[in-house]
């Protein structure tokens, strides 16, 4: 059976300052979206679902959704901040998403098969597409992730959020810990007064799961609401909800390895290094300069 692409696009951008999903940054005007839609396609991905919000609809489907129609099965799910669980409700003054754990689980009724999750704002590499349609295409029960080394994540333009992974001799999860504020010091890192070596294997939200994750997730995400659903900025992250799901034994995850480059664009400042390693890979002739000609 051949894998879904799972897209989560319903990111506020609040960082970044506006909708970078759909910010041009390859040569013939493609977004990082674009990038991950081709590696999809010629490592054997069938359908796609993206994730959005409603208010975003019509710009995402012109500039993004309705190019690839004719090229593959195309599905729109919504994260709106409604979409809870019954009874549950959003607290008063709330306008953040509930996270990227609520973002899958409200794909549940469009997935029916072994698909892969990524954000829409990174750029994972041809070679991460590869290893991750190989896993799924081969079955069996456990889930995956494509790992990452935390010193080619980092940006040099302010902090970001990264889930440290800890694996067993072989190569399966065996802890991931979601840090915030990850600021790039020399070679390594520092997060929350912790100190980072920068070899650190972290996940950058590519995963791979069966249709089996959708009610381990909403009974995570219930207990989630249950100790947080108050607050107005909690949100409920699939590394946490993984993790999880490994520590209780409910679940087995193969980290996967990649040689594939990444780019990541949480700021605007971020932008001309993606654009820059792009052209790179063009000039290289692992993309051509135009993807959909």
């Amino acid at each position: 059976m051949q894998p879904t692409l799972l897209v989560m696009a319903a990111g506020m951008g609040s960082r970044y300052g506006g909708l970078k999903q759909l910010d041009a940054v390859g040569p013939g005007g493609e977004t990082i979206i674009d990038y991950s839609i081709y590696d999809a396609l010629r490592t054997g991905f069938a359908r796609l679902v993206f994730v959005i919000r409603h208010d975003i609809e019509a710009p995402f489907h012109e500039a993004i959704g309705r190019k690839f129609e004719k090229r593959i099965a195309v599905e729109y799910v919504f994260q709106e901040l409604d979409k809870l669980p019954p009874g549950f409700a959003v607290p008063a003054g709330r306008t953040k998403p509930w996270g990227t754990t609520h973002a899958i689980l409200l794909a549940e009724e469009a997935v029916r098969e072994p698909f892969a999750a990524i954000n829409a704002d990174d750029f994972y590499g041809r070679a991460s597409f590869q290893v991750m349609a190989d896993f799924l295409r081969a079955g069996g029960g456990d889930y995956a992730m494509v790992g990452y080394t935390l010193r080619n994540t980092l940006s040099e333009h302010g902090s970001v959020s990264r889930g440290v992974c800890e694996c067993d001799a072989d190569g399966h999860l065996q802890a991931v810990t979601e840090l915030t504020k990850i600021e790039k010091q020399g070679r390594g890192a520092q997060a929350e007064g912790r100190a980072l070596s920068g070899d650190e294997l972290v996940s950058m939200n590519f995963w791979g799961f069966t249709p089996a994750l959708f009610p381990q997730l909403r009974k995570r995400f219930e207990e989630f609401l249950q100790r947080s659903g108050h607050e107005l900025k909690s949100e409920c992250y699939i590394p946490t909800t993984v993790n999880e799901l490994v520590a209780s034994g409910t679940a087995r995850v193969k980290v996967l390895p990649t040689t594939a480059s990444w780019f990541g664009v949480t700021y605007q400042e971020d932008r001309p290094r993606v654009t820059a390693g792009i052209r790179e890979l063009v000039a290289r002739c692992e993309y051509p300069e135009r993807l959909w000609e």
